[in-house]
């Protein structure tokens, strides 16, 4: 049995027809969920890139792993997916994208030196690298990891310095000159790579390629997409298959927030940008042109799988790591707990027998992303570690086992390094949110300032912020306990089972120590002895 873990980054769950969005229509994936389980309400741990995605990798919450932004690496000694499978035999290989940064600092500090088995894997978020692509950074940063892509795009006659700024970043205008695809401006204009060469596409390759090398032994692959995430630059002729009129209707409320964080977060550079119609108008358009190609390639992968027989033995997930504001709520790009970017699509295809009487259903129950590595481990069966994972394995969802659920979900973000946490003067220690909800009420935390309340029943464009409004205090106070309540759990102390513990709790006091016995009468009514060489 094998998994095939398909991640496309900062993909909206809204913009997918399965999900019902009727702006656009996206058959392959609606061919997946009609065959899997669609999860409806599934939220990230952190509505950014790396923090999201190392909470998916290691099952922990954001607070628990540490690696709270983009850029802040997984501490070394932290356990990833990757190590579980391992130790039950199985492989997890990663195929393009994970925003991992390496502990360098730990790693040293440790004397493990990154190019051996142990650095590379501690390196690379405990996957081995079939072909790693982070291809949407500065051609500058030493971490974009897209040497493959690049050569691949030199093999195919499109050189350069940086082949994948100067053509899949780069289209050409009506002037006949050269456009960079960070400019918003250019989005609307094709991108010089030819649609089979995109990354998209050349990921989707890479994937079949790495499923067709693999023997009898079982695998995990996390085909990890950079698309739709920015820049938004799409081949012909995804790049003007739509237009303005087919977006859906923005999402805002009339009037500025009424949260002072909100207030500052909507006057930085980016919102402003998003705010504006014609930015929106032009690059929306785009982005959907971006998931259309995501679904084309999804079809081309479905059909190996299909043809090829892996259905009958593979898992196949379908997930994001978090959505794109694109304009409501007056912000841009991803951040936040609105669902346009904390929810996420989750479709789960389970091969076994158990999941047949749920395929082609879908499920309102309250989804983390950190629940995934547990139903690999499960899937895959190894011993569950209730002490290290903090997510739940999607067997009884999976499979209508019923069953006690969570009732409340739990996200993170830690706004340390963005322009807003210098417009409302706060200090980066403080800088942190927290997001707690239930399936109709979503409180948020807001450190150092009044939290904010969100009637999801009443209002699920989420533009009624309720956290000062006196009738709701009675839902603020629930909520802020639930807080409190996780908080105070457990979060660190994995290095002990609950088995384990209890086994130590059963047996007192490790073996050769006495503590607080009178004589040795005593000490024998408990079952002990003293040693051989003690008289009496």
């Amino acid at each position: 049995m094998n998994v095939l873990w398909i991640m496309a980054d900062q993909l909206r769950w809204d913009y997918l027809s399965c999900y019902g969005a009727t702006h656009i229509n996206t058959p392959n994936l609606d061919r997946l969920a009609s065959r899997g389980v669609r999860f409806n309400r599934a939220y990230v741990q952190s509505p950014i890139c790396g923090p999201s995605r190392m909470s998916f990798y290691t099952g922990r919450y954001v607070r628990s792993h540490g690696a709270t932004w983009n850029g802040f690496p997984l501490r070394v000694g932290e356990p990833t997916l990757g190590d579980h499978l391992r130790e039950i035999g199985v492989t997890s290989t990663l195929v393009g994208k994970t925003h991992m940064r390496a502990d360098e600092e730990g790693m040293k500090r440790l004397g493990i030196e990154p190019e051996s088995t142990i650095g590379a894997l501690v390196s690379e978020c405990g996957f081995d690298v079939f072909v790693r692509d982070d291809g949407t950074n500065a051609a500058t940063d030493k971490n974009r990891h897209a040497e493959d892509y690049e050569q691949y795009l030199r093999d195919h006659g499109m050189g350069g310095e940086t082949p994948w700024e100067e053509w899949a970043n780069t289209a050409i205008g009506p002037d006949g000159l050269k456009k960079s695809g960070w400019l918003l401006e250019t989005a609307p204009l094709a991108a010089r790579v030819p649609k089979e060469h995109s990354e998209t596409a050349w990921l989707t390759t890479r994937g079949i390629e790495f499923m067709e090398a693999q023997g009898d032994d079982p695998w995990l692959c996390h085909l990890s997409y950079i698309k739709p995430h920015w820049p938004y630059l799409a081949p012909a002729p995804y790049n003007d298959m739509y237009s303005k009129d087919d977006l859906p209707e923005v999402n805002r409320r009339e009037g500025e927030h009424t949260h002072p964080l909100m207030q500052g977060w909507t006057n930085t550079r980016i919102c402003k940008s998003f705010a504006r119609d014609n930015v929106r108008d032009v690059v929306a358009p785009v982005y959907m042109g971006l998931i259309k190609e995501l679904d084309d390639n999804m079809g081309r992968l479905f059909d190996y799988l299909e043809s090829s027989g892996r259905m009958e033995d593979t898992m196949i997930v379908f997930c994001s790591d978090h959505g794109d504001n694109m304009g409501d709520h007056w912000l841009g790009e991803k951040d936040l707990f609105y669902d346009c970017s904390a929810r996420i699509p989750l479709m789960v295809y389970d091969p076994r027998p158990q999941a047949d009487m749920t395929r082609g259903t879908s499920t309102d129950a309250l989804v983390e992303g950190i629940d995934l590595a547990p139903t690999f481990q499960s899937f895959f069966g190894g011993p569950a570690k209730d002490h290290v994972f903090e997510g739940c394995a999607l067997d009884p969802l999976l499979h209508a086992d019923g069953g006690k659920w969570r009732d409340h979900c739990i996200s993170e973000y830690d706004y340390a390094t963005r322009d807003a946490r210098r417009a409302v003067n706060v200090d980066q220690s403080d800088a942190r949110l927290v997001m707690v909800f239930d399936g109709r009420w979503k409180y948020i935390h807001v450190e150092t300032m009044r939290p904010m309340l969100f009637d999801l029943e009443t209002d699920p464009g989420e533009l009624h912020d309720l956290g000062d409004d006196p009738q709701h205090q009675d839902q603020v106070e629930r909520l802020k306990a639930l807080h409190f309540a996780w908080t105070r759990k457990h979060h660190t102390r994995i290095t002990r089972s609950s088995d384990v513990i209890n086994r130590m709790a059963d047996a007192q006091e490790p073996e050769g120590i006495y503590i607080a016995y009178w004589d040795q009468e005593e000490l024998e009514a408990n079952g002990l002895k003293m040693p051989p060489h003690i008289d009496a």
